[in-house]
C-alpha cells in the first residue's frame, strides 16, 4: 500500500522538529524559507537567526498600533508586500501584484482575515495570527468579466460583516492598493475609505530585532551570490562569447539557491551601455577590459529586500583616469551621506547637506540620495534639493530604519557610469552599514 506522504516526510533528527529560525524541520513543508545551502553559510558566518513567530507577532502589534493611533476600525490590503508583512505569507507573489487575488483585513482589535485563492488555503494555514479564511477577493476583468462590479459588491459584503463584528461603529477603513469597482463597493457599503499606503509605510519603516537579524542573514546570501556572479564574470568574458544577460543570470541562480525569491529589476550593463543609467540587461556581449554596473533590486531569503550596487572593471588593462576619478567620486558620495545618518537628523537635513556632485555628474544623477528597505524598496524617500517638495519629507530618522545609500556618478555625454549603493541600519547611537562588498581594486586605482 502507498505510504501517505506525512509518513514519508524527512525530519533531521539533529536539529529535533524545529529549525534555527522556528520554521518546521519538514522536508516537505508548505511555508518556504531559505535552504540547507544558506543554513550552513550562515552557520559559517557566526549569524544569529530571526525567530519568525516572534518576527510576525511584532510586525502583527505595529499594525494593530498603527490603527488605533489613527482611530481606523480596519486595515484592508491587496499589495502583496503588504500582505507578507501582514502574514508572512506568499502565494505567486509576482502574478499577484498584476493580478490581485489576495486580500488581508486586519482590524483594530487585531483580529486578521485572509482571503485566499480557493485552491490553495493551505498556504496561510501556518499562521495563528490569521484567525479566519475566506476567499472572493478577486474582481480584475481578466477573471470576471463583466460580472467585475457584482463580484466587487459580494467582496465588500464580507468586509462589512468583518468590520462589524470587530470594528463596531468605526467606518474608517484604511485600503492600500484596490481595484476601481472594489472602490466604489466599499463606499456604497459606507466605509470611508482612508489612505492605506501611508500605515504601511510608516509601520514597515521601524524593523523590529528579528527582522534586522533576517536582513543580516539575506544580505549574506545575497553578497554569497554576488561573488559567484563576479567570479563567473572574470573567469569567463575575457574568453569572448558572455552577455549581460548570462552574467545576470547567476545572481538570479544564487540567489534562488539559497531560498531568495527574485529580482525586481535588470540593472546590470555593460561598456557604454551603462550611459545613462537604467538601461536594462540583455544579449549584448560584454567585452574585455569594460566596466560592468549593476544594482541588485534583490528580493533574497526572508522575502528580504537587498538593494546594493557594485561597478566593477574587468580585464587586465588599466581603467581611464576618468572611471577611476568617477569611482572615486562615488566613494566619497556614499561615505560622506552616510556619515551623517543617526537618530533625529531629518529627511530635509539629508536632503539639503552632505556630499555635492561635480557639475558634469549632475544632470544625470540618480533619482535620489536614499531611500527606505525592508520587503521592497521603502519609505522615506531622500530626494536630491532640486527633488525637494515642502511637506513631502517632513520627518526625522529613527533606530531601526534601513536606508540605502546611493551614488551614480554618470557624466554627461560620456561613455561610461558608476554605480555604487549600500544598504545601511539607523541604531540607537548613529548607523551601521550592512554591506560587506568590496569596492573594485582596478577602479579605485
Amino acid at each position: 500500500m502507498e505510504q501517505h506522504y506525512s509518513e514519508r516526510r524527512k525530519i533531521d533528527p539533529t536539529r529535533g522538529d524545529r529549525l534555527g529560525d522556528g520554521s518546521p524541520n519538514d522536508n516537505d513543508r508548505v511555508e518556504i524559507g531559505p535552504t540547507q545551502l544558506a543554513f550552513s553559510e550562515w552557520a559559517a558566518a557566526g549569524l544569529t537567526l530571526p525567530n519568525l513567530d516572534r518576527m510576525r507577532d511584532y510586525r502583527w502589534r505595529r499594525l494593530v498600533k498603527a490603527l488605533n493611533d489613527r482611530d481606523f476600525g480596519g486595515l484592508l490590503l491587496f499589495d502583496p508586500l503588504n500582505i507578507r508583512y501582514a502574514t508572512d505569507t506568499t502565494n505567486m507573489q509576482l502574478w499577484n501584484s498584476h493580478n490581485p487575488f489576495r486580500a488581508c483585513l486586519i482590524c483594530a482589535d487585531g483580529h486578521m482575515v485572509m482571503w485566499e485563492y480557493k485552491n490553495s488555503p493551505f498556504l496561510v494555514a501556518f499562521n495563528p495570527l490569521v484567525k479566519e479564511l475566506r476567499s472572493g477577493a478577486s474582481f480584475f476583468y481578466n477573471v470576471c468579466g463583466d460580472r467585475t462590479a457584482a463580484d466587487a459588491g459580494s467582496f465588500a459584503a464580507q468586509v462589512e460583516e468583518v468590520m462589524r463584528a470587530h470594528a463596531g461603529a468605526n467606518r474608517r477603513l484604511a485600503v492600500d492598493k484596490i481595484m476601481i469597482h472594489g472602490l466604489k463597493a466599499l463606499e456604497r457599503a459606507g466605509f470611508e475609505v482612508m489612505e492605506g499606503e501611508e500605515v504601511t509605510e510608516r509601520t514597515r519603516a521601524i524593523k523590529g530585532p528579528d527582522e534586522i537579524a533576517a536582513m543580516r542573514c539575506a544580505h549574506h546570501a545575497c553578497e554569497a551570490a554576488i561573488a559567484g556572479m563576479e567570479a563567473f564574470t572574470r573567469e569567463n568574458v575575457p574568453r569572448g562569447g558572455v552577455s549581460e544577460d548570462d552574467i545576470w543570470a547567476e545572481l538570479h541562480k544564487g540567489n534562488i539557491r539559497r531560498g531568495g525569491e527574485w529580482i525586481e529589476t535588470r540593472l546590470l550593463a555593460s561598456g557604454t551601455r551603462t550611459n545613462p543609467w537604467f538601461q536594462e540587461c540583455g544579449p549584448r556581449i560584454v567585452q574585455n577590459n569594460e566596466i560592468v554596473a549593476f544594482d541588485t533590486d534583490l528580493i533574497g531569503s526572508y522575502g528580504i529586500c537587498i538593494d546594493i550596487s557594485r561597478t566593477w572593471w574587468v580585464g587586465d588593462a588599466r581603467p581611464t583616469n576618468a572611471m577611476v576619478s568617477a569611482m572615486h567620486h562615488a566613494r566619497d558620495h556614499i561615505a560622506t551621506n552616510m556619515a551623517m545618518l543617526k537618530p533625529g537628523v531629518t529627511i530635509r537635513e539629508l536632503t539639503h547637506g552632505g556630499h555635492q556632485l561635480e557639475g558634469h555628474y549632475w544632470k544625470q544623477k540618480y533619482s535620489c540620495k536614499m531611500h527606505g528597505v525592508g520587503l521592497c524598496d521603502e519609505w522615506p524617500f531622500v530626494p536630491y534639493p532640486d527633488g525637494w517638495v515642502d511637506g513631502a519629507f517632513e520627518v526625522a530618522l529613527e533606530p531601526g530604519m534601513v536606508l540605502c545609500v546611493e551614488a551614480l556618478v554618470s557624466p554627461e555625454g560620456g561613455d561610461f557610469s558608476i554605480k555604487l549603493e549600500d544598504q545601511v541600519l539607523i541604531t540607537e547611537t548613529g548607523h551601521e552599514n550592512l554591506t560587506r562588498y568590496p569596492f573594485d581594486a582596478a577602479l579605485m586605482g
